[in-house]
Formats: structure tokens, sequence, C-alpha cells
């Protein structure tokens, strides 16, 4: 259950944040402008800041989404004990490629979550 914003009581569901929609091409601009150095730098400044907490916010979410169970495990497992080296290392390599775009995308996720939140505290005061 999710605590309300106003009372703080579990039970009480939040209203959903109303977010914008965009476009496509609203979504390719925005995107091709973050890779302008100097426009990613103040958002790279304030990840920073709040890595540590940031990361134990994806640590659980990647949890609480099974990417780092059992089956996670048994990968791992079969990965690390492939008896051919070419093969174990292309096991590896796709296993650590498949974790990186997981952590990527739930990271995203908990990225645009934050900002609903600051979102949602600015339109609160």
């Amino acid at each position: 259950m999710i605590a309300s914003r106003a009372g703080g009581r579990a039970g009480a569901y939040a209203q959903p944040v109303s977010r914008p929609r965009y476009s496509d091409a609203e979504l390719e601009q925005a995107i091709e402008r973050l890779g302008e150095r100097e426009r990613f730098r103040e958002a790279e400044t304030l990840v920073a800041a709040a890595a540590p907490r940031l990361q134990h916010v994806l640590a659980t979410a990647l949890e609480q989404g099974g990417w780092f169970g059992e089956a996670h495990e048994n990968e791992v497992l079969k990965a690390a004990t492939t008896p051919n080296e070419e093969e174990r290392l292309a096991t590896v390599r796709a296993l650590l490629a498949e974790e990186a775009r997981m952590g990527m995308l739930v990271g995203v996720a908990v990225g645009w979550a934050l900002a609903d939140e600051l979102q949602a505290s600015e339109e609160d005061e």
C-alpha cells in the first residue's frame, strides 16, 4: 500500500501525479539535447551527490523485481562453470550486458519517479 502524501498513513492511496505526454519527436529531441555536455553536467552533478541513496533505491527495485533472485544466481553459476573458455566468456559477457541493460532501464524508471516526486513536492508548496 502507498502512504498518502497528505497524511502519510499506510492504507491511504496517493493521487497519481499527472505526467505530461510527450510525442516521439519531443522525446527524441530531449534525448539528443542530453548528449550536449553542458546540458548533462547539472544532472550528472545532482545524481553524483545523491548516488548512495539512489543506489539503494535502484538495488531495492531490482531485487523486488526479481532481477537478482534465484534465476539470476543460476545464470551466474552457469556462466562461471561453463567448461569451454570461449563459451564461458561469451556467456559472462551476455550476462553482464543484460545486467547493465536492466540496471539502466530500472535506473531510468527510478529517475523518472524521482522527477515526479520532486514535481509533486513543488506543487504541494
